[in-house]
């Protein structure tokens, strides 16, 4: 047990090192298509969506490289926060990874990001399982050349094969529930870019490392206005509640 605490002791120590000896990317102000994208969200933002945009937008245009965690519940408006700072970091001309742990995350982040950008010249890209291996080929292609602005994949991202031309911005959503060796190959792709990590329920290590300020939080504590409350219940197997279940969702 002490070898272990000791070595997360130094690789925590070196992350940390690596990240405050390297310069961030310092993005400017606002644009005008950046007031008009957030503009277009259909919906009035919480106080404290509010408050984690601006600390974010704050991150980003320091010197420093941002390590922020955005906590919230399911609902509470972090993905759209998530493509506030995505379109900033396109805007300026990075490239932005989001990482996700699942494929069905990935299918539908990559629906809601495009559906978000629609009206703006952001390329968005998939990468995941479902993809051919010539599509697959295809995306990293473009990616290392530039020419796709968001990748969305699962830790697919995380292949040797896969590089970005230039990434400012990397996402990850529920880091807790990505493997060892794939927390191992994330402590090399965060080092000099920005990272916003989000998740509703922290695992112990990463909140510990916020609250000891080596990771900055923001937290969204208020529902959306009308935001239905979630109901969770625990039964028996039964097939015709699981069924009832999916056509209520469905419609």
């Amino acid at each position: 047990v002490a070898a272990s605490v000791r070595d997360l002791a130094v690789e925590l120590l070196e992350v940390q090192a690596k990240r405050q000896t390297i310069h961030g990317i310092a993005y400017g102000q606002d644009s005008t298509w950046q007031a008009e994208f957030e503009q277009s969200f259909p919906y009035q933002d919480t106080p404290d969506q509010t408050t984690a945009g601006e600390q974010i937008k704050t991150d980003m245009q320091e010197a420093a490289a941002m390590d922020r965690l955005l906590c919230g519940d399911v609902g509470y408006g972090k993905t759209e926060l998530a493509m506030r700072a995505a379109f900033k970091a396109v805007e300026h001309g990075k490239q932005v990874a989001i990482l996700v742990p699942t494929t069905v995350l990935c299918v539908q982040h990559g629906r809601t990001f495009t559906e978000r950008f629609a009206d703006f010249p952001i390329s968005i890209e998939v990468l995941n399982r479902f993809k051919t291996t010539k599509q697959a080929r295809d995306i990293i292609a473009r990616t290392k050349a530039g020419k796709v602005d968001i990748l969305i994949g699962t830790h697919r991202l995380l292949s040797r094969d896969v590089g970005f031309k230039d990434l400012g911005l990397l996402i990850i959503d529920e880091e807790q529930r990505f493997g060892v060796e794939h927390k191992e190959k994330l402590k090399m792709l965060r080092v000099n870019v920005d990272v916003l990590t989000m998740t509703a329920t922290p695992i112990p290590r990463t909140l510990h490392m916020s609250l000891l300020g080596l990771r900055d939080i923001s937290s969204l504590a208020t529902p959306p206005l009308d935001r239905r409350s979630i109901v969770t219940a625990v039964t028996a197997y039964n097939q015709e509640l699981i069924r009832k279940a999916i056509i209520s969702e469905l419609n």
